[in-house]
């Protein structure tokens, strides 16, 4: 935008926005807006639409620009505009409150809270605030707004200090939070005094509660000052109250929650955690109120209340249990929420037990187990009936609705808890539940069974045969399972079947329940809505059971043959695929060799019909190669890892080379006839990258063929998985004299259509790029240094590093990382060898130039673009370029530390000269990489 726009083509273009029918129309002035939006001229046009007041939409857009204005683009001013701007909010904010609607003021509350946070000029705002607003009850609810809003912006950044919106940087968050302590007594009497003389408004009750949590939640409040005033009574008097309306009950326990969370640090807030707690106990009738009146809502609240007071003393729990604070009706409290009728409700405690039963396996005291073990029983049982269907369900269970992941919650809940029962008391109770009780319906039964099939893997400990008693349990409910009549509701067959499933291990155990769990399995594949079940039953059984199963090879053969023609989802024939190769890994290799032809000739038998038919791809279908790709991997993936893959001896030629040998024609004519087709060309790569994996080296033979298919298709279509690819040949081969010259032929032809791809389309855009090119850049450091340091492109690959350092990508900047790291590191690696003066002369001559560059880089990197947790892969290149060569690198540092910013747009001051010494020193001095790695983090904060 080249102009100032005029107001009346700004309210236009927001008419048009709002109230226009036309779809076109409506998207042009959205467009248009925004740019409006990202342009300078902005700050003026809002600011006159403000003072306009011409309609809502007028008056929100302003105020919603003024805001992001002000938290994104705030540098576009200078520092002389600031106080106009101030001066400016706070007369538009008098102008308007009066009559404005809630969303503008919380716009127009945001603005003035983000500009009082940058601006260092503006001391104690608070303060100012309430001397401005706070002698008129109309203003009250901007007053209340802001002073809300204020504090929780602080603690935003705080909490999310890597945050591109607000970069206050440390020093001014410590100003910040200093002044507004200061302010802390003025907000508390106004907070009083509205609870007193507007306690009928429950606009401005509910703007209390939020504005007191949101203080509670800075961690400024005096917990003393507040526990002897009436202010902690208020929101305990409006969850007492039934006929409190939703919005002030929920805003109450807001705040209720933010003062428990602050009186977890018991030592600086006991006599506020000692009134919170009785305050918080006194809530038990006020709950079973809501609960008969069939008020979720303030039911959920509640338990919000009971979980966090929970949470919040849990440590005092286990220090004293039953006694003060760590009264355990806290837990009955939470166990009364876990049987409401709502699952919502009990979902609310999950991370209480985790967080409980973390603590007590840490500990691992027999005394304070069966003090909590009952907690614990009842519990599960609760979570048992939590997972019933409804009694008029049909069909199997749906696995993509929300009760759906409510029970897979609940299953992974009850395999962490249940070692403090036992299993097999678990166990045992659920079948007796279902036994002793006549006429159980199936949707208890069923319910019974998904819980007993998430402890069932963790019975073999104690099934033992000297344990008569549980050892009777299992093989009845095995039974029963097996048994199950062919009209029992398909939902109790389709639990049953993973039942069965889950008790793998123990099957192995009793070798003579086999043959009757393999028919069970195998009429369950047949079945239309058993199959998928089944055959991730049957993948475990293959994986427990290995040795047993292999006598049972040529059936399973045949399953796989018939795959496409049962009702299997591809997870679960892959699933099957893995299982059944499983099987293979425990044979001798001639029959390995022959079993595994057997599999991977069906898939590739189906994708060459796919490549001679000619057909369009329908993802998801028999068309799809993609599928047949996924079983090949499956396959193949199994022989990569040291614990599975057959033993080789030198000289021995590998039981599945062949194999690979006759898939490989089938692969490449794959690639090439979908070349274009990124998803299928990646599945392809995969799967080739598993059986170069497989063979390791005896796949020599397709490297020529291979590195040329590759290089071919890619200067076409740059798809990132042929750089992948290609990292692992360079892993594979890299070492061989042999092979090292087409390896870096390979790597000259990616680069060109590479850096021209990230040249044109930038580095943000790409991130699998850059993620898989230096990956393979890393892999040619580690196996074959001089072959990439005496190459040209050597110069460029570095460059294009530097720049990608600050690509916040995770794995992206992780290879970045890497590279950079192998890099400086392959100059002092093996010092004893012949070619280490060689390399310690290349990278010499690389880091005269780009040593500087790359220190620089790393740093602005640090301060300005990486979250906090990617810093540890800088620190790394850091540490490294230290041990390098310490001298220089200490000259680097300080010209890259003196070319950062001193100050903020706002005039607050970055990092003290005092600091940047310390820093300098800190990281210079380091003889660890932690110590850089807490230096880095620590210093980032002061520019975020």
């Amino acid at each position: 935008m080249d102009s100032a726009p005029s107001t009346e083509t700004v309210v236009q273009a927001i008419q048009t926005l709002y109230h226009n029918p036309d779809p076109a129309c409506k998207e042009r002035a959205s467009a248009w807006l925004g740019e409006l939006q990202r342009s300078v001229f902005a700050w003026e046009v809002a600011d006159q639409l403000l003072r306009n007041g011409q309609d809502l939409e007028t008056s929100y857009f302003a105020a919603q620009t003024m805001r992001t204005k002000i938290q994104y683009a705030f540098h576009e001013l200078p520092q002389s505009a600031h106080q106009s701007l101030k001066e400016s909010l706070l007369n538009h904010a008098q102008n308007l409150v009066s009559n404005a609607s809630p969303v503008i003021i919380t716009q127009l509350a945001l603005a003035l809270a983000d500009l009082a946070l940058q601006v260092a000029g503006w001391k104690c705002p608070a303060k100012e605030l309430i001397e401005k607003f706070g002698n008129t009850v109309g203003n009250l609810p901007f007053l209340l707004e802001v002073l809300t809003v204020l504090p929780e912006e602080v603690s935003s950044i705080v909490i999310h200090v890597n945050s591109r919106s607000l970069r206050l940087g440390a020093n001014r968050r410590g100003e910040v939070i200093e002044e507004l302590a200061e302010s802390c007594d003025l907000v508390i009497q106004l907070l009083i005094a509205c609870t007193q003389s507007c306690a009928a408004d429950s606009r401005v009750q509910a703007k209390v509660y939020r504005c007191l949590g949101s203080w509670f939640n800075l961690g400024v409040i005096q917990g003393e000052a507040v526990a002897t005033s009436q202010l902690l009574n208020a929101p305990f008097q409006a969850m007492h109250n039934p006929d409190t309306v939703s919005s002030v009950h929920e805003a109450a326990c807001d705040c209720i929650c933010s003062a428990l969370y602050v009186a977890e640090d018991i030592t600086r807030y006991e006599s506020l955690a000692n009134c919170l707690f009785q305050g918080v106990i006194s809530l038990s009738e006020p709950y079973h109120v809501s609960v008969a009146q069939e008020d979720i809502d303030k039911s959920l609240n509640y338990c919000r209340v009971f979980t966090e007071l929970a949470e919040s003393f849990l440590e005092l729990m286990m220090a004293a249990p039953g006694q003060g604070l760590g009264d355990l009706r806290i837990l009955d409290l939470l166990l009364a929420c876990v049987g409401h009728c709502q699952y919502e409700v009990a979902e609310i405690t999950f991370n209480f037990w985790y967080r409980l039963s973390e603590v007590l396996y840490k500990r691992d005291s027999t005394n304070l187990n069966t003090i909590f073990k009952p907690y614990f029983q009842r519990l599960i049982n609760s979570l048992s009936t939590h997972c019933q269907m409804d009694e008029d369900h049909e069909g199997i269970p749906d696995e993509t609705d929300d009760f759906a992941d409510f029970r897979i919650r609940v299953s992974e809940l009850i395999k962490d808890v249940v070692f403090i029962v036992g299993s097999i008391n678990v166990f045992t109770q659920l079948f007796r539940n279902l036994a002793e009780t006549p006429n159980t319906t199936w949707d208890v039964t069923e319910a019974h069974m998904y819980v007993m099939s998430a402890v069932a893997k963790n019975l073999m400990p104690f099934c033992v045969p000297s344990c008569s008693d549980e050892g009777e349990v299992v093989p009845q409910v095995l039974q029963a399972v097996l048994n199950l009549p062919q009209d029992a509701h398909i939902a109790v067959r389709y639990t049953g079947t993973q039942l069965v499933g889950e008790l793998c291990e123990w099957i192995d155990r009793h070798p003579d329940t086999l043959d009757s769990v393999l028919n069970f399995l195998l009429a369950g594949l047949q079945h239309p809505k058993l199959g998928s079940v089944s055959a991730t039953s049957l993948q475990n059984i293959c994986a427990a059971c290995r040795e047993q199963m292999a006598r049972h090879f040529k059936g399973l053969l045949q399953i796989v043959e018939a795959l496409d023609n049962l009702h299997i989802s591809n997870e679960a024939a892959v699933g099957l695929l893995k299982g059944i190769s499983l099987i293979l890994t425990k044979m001798p290799h001639d029959q390995l060799a022959v079993g595994l032809r057997a599999l991977c000739q069906i898939q590739a038998n189906r994708l060459s019909q796919l490549i001679v038919q000619n057909e369009s791809v329908k993802e998801g279908t028999k068309t799809d190669p993609t599928i047949f790709l996924d079983r090949l991997a499956s396959i193949f993936s199994l022989f990569q890892y040291r614990h599975t893959a057959p033993e080789v001896q030198n000289g021995q030629i590998h039981p599945c080379q062949q194999v690979v040998q006759e898939v490989w024609p089938v692969l490449s004519d794959t690639c090439n006839k979908y070349q274009a087709d990124i998803r299928i060309v990646e599945r392809c790569c995969r799967c080739i990258r598993f059986a170069v994996r497989c063979v390791g080296k005896q796949s020599a033979g397709l490297l020529q063929p291979l590195v040329t298919q590759m290089v071919n298709v890619y200067q076409v279509h740059q798809h990132s998985c042929f750089l992948y690819l290609g990292s692992i040949l360079v892993d594979e081969y890299g070492m061989e004299e042999g092979c090292r010259t087409g390896l870096l032929d390979m790597l000259k032809a990616f680069c060109g259509p590479t850096f021209q791809l990230l040249k044109t389309g930038g580095l943000r855009n790409h991130p699998d790029t850059i993620d898989d090119l230096f990956r393979l850049c890393a892999r040619f450091v580690q196996r074959c240094p001089l072959v990439i340091l005496h190459s040209e492109m050597i110069d460029a690959i570095l460059e294009c590093a530097m720049a990608a350092s600050t690509l916040d990508h995770r794995d992206a900047n992780a290879s970045v990382m890497k590279f950079l790291r192998d890099l400086v590191h392959t100059a002092i690696a093996n010092d004893c060898d012949e070619d280490y003066q060689v390399r310690r002369d290349m990278v010499d001559k690389l880091m005269v130039v780009r040593g500087p560059q790359l220190t620089q880089s790393l740093m602005s990197a640090t301060v300005f673009y990486l979250p906090s947790y990617m810093l540890p892969d800088v620190a790394d290149v850091v540490f490294e370029l230290m041990r390098y060569n310490r001298a220089s690198f200490c000259v680097w540092l300080e010209h890259a530390l003196k070319a950062l910013p001193t100050e903020t747009t706002g005039g607050a001051v970055n990092a003290t000269h005092k600091q940047l010494t310390d820093f300098h020193k800190q990281i210079t001095s380091a003889e660890e990489v932690k110590t850089v790695s807490s230096a880095l983090r620590d210093f980032s904060r002061l520019y975020r």
